[in-house]
């Protein structure tokens, strides 16, 4: 039998809800909350399967596993934090999840659009400030239908795609952005300074890769227009930090939401933490509790797979 050690599980399983019992059918599992780089080197020791959360393994520390390592799971959909080179030069396999947070990240997105509508958030900030203007005089918030809001979104990936279902289902207009031109019923693909330039909302669900980083910069924010929220639910790096919050200092753009930063853990002096026109949550699109268990089930179909040597998801083969 396999042995599979998970360097970091406390990352889906914080609450002690999760039930890894799909991984033991397939392996021997050991399971560690977290692990630094020091004793991830001793804990791949004799394992097989080495199964990680968002962990940086970078090529130095790869280039010393063992050879008794065949195979790094990354548990969940985006692996830019592992060395998929030096692992492939090592003859080590590297597979992600795709698909297991499809559903909560897409409701996430839609949350804060629907939010922003109607600036639910800064309502409740005045609230806690004691603030009642808005019961004691006019509303003193912005407050806006949904319905014929233009929607871009960049990335139209099994995220992307679910977003757009469920804004068009609204009453949305949708214009992409997206490498593949793959036709989408009721949606215009258009180039991303268009697409910048007539959104309403923009929500970012791309990868982060090199070409993807800093996507989003000072430039690229000088188009949208200054009614209009920018919304990243993908990886933080993909906008320009520094650049998106000059541009909501100086009221470019109206606002922003935020499920990711550019450097996580967060930096709680990040000036975006004291912003009234931000909406923060921390990187909780994938934190579902029936999302992280759908997630082990789906790691264990790529350990039984690779096992009965027919791997899929493979990022690296």
């Amino acid at each position: 039998m396999k042995n599979t050690v998970f360097l970091n599980s406390e990352k889906i399983n914080f609450d002690n809800k999760i039930d890894f019992s799909k991984l033991s059918e397939f392996t021997k599992v050991t399971l560690y909350n977290s692990s630094t780089e020091d004793e991830i080197l001793k804990r791949v020791e004799n394992q097989n399967i080495v199964v990680t959360k968002e962990l940086p393994l970078n090529g130095n520390l790869i280039s010393k596993f063992p050879p008794s390592v065949e195979l790094i799971c990354e548990a969940g959909t985006g692996y830019n934090n592992i060395d998929t080179k030096t692992a492939g030069e090592k003859n080590i396999m590297v597979c992600n999840v795709p698909g297991y947070s499809t559903d909560a990240v897409a409701q996430l997105a839609i949350t804060f659009i629907l939010n922003l509508c109607s600036s639910l958030v800064l309502q409740q900030v005045m609230l806690n400030e004691k603030d009642f203007d808005n019961f004691t005089r006019d509303l003193q918030v912005s407050h806006s239908e949904i319905k014929g809001k233009i929607l871009g979104v960049i990335g139209a990936g099994a995220i992307g795609q679910r977003v757009i279902k469920t804004a068009l289902n609204l009453g949305m207009k949708v214009l992409v952005y997206n490498r593949s031109l793959k036709p989408i019923a009721n949606v215009k693909f258009v180039t991303l300074e268009e697409l910048l330039g007539n959104s309403d909302f923009v929500t970012i669900h791309c990868p982060l890769t090199e070409n993807t980083k800093y996507l989003i910069d000072k430039d690229k924010l000088k188009l949208m227009k200054s009614s209009s929220f920018i919304i990243n639910t993908a990886r933080g790096p993909i906008i320009n930090e520094k650049d998106l919050i000059e541009a909501l200092h100086n009221k470019t753009i109206a606002g922003a939401a935020l499920d990711v930063q550019e450097h996580e853990p967060f930096d709680l002096n990040n000036p975006l933490f004291s912003m009234r026109n931000v909406i923060l949550t921390p990187h909780i699109g994938c934190k579902c509790i029936e999302t992280r268990q759908r997630l082990v089930e789906l790691l264990g179909n790529n350990i039984k797979a690779f096992i009965n040597k027919n791997p899929i998801n493979s990022v690296n083969s």
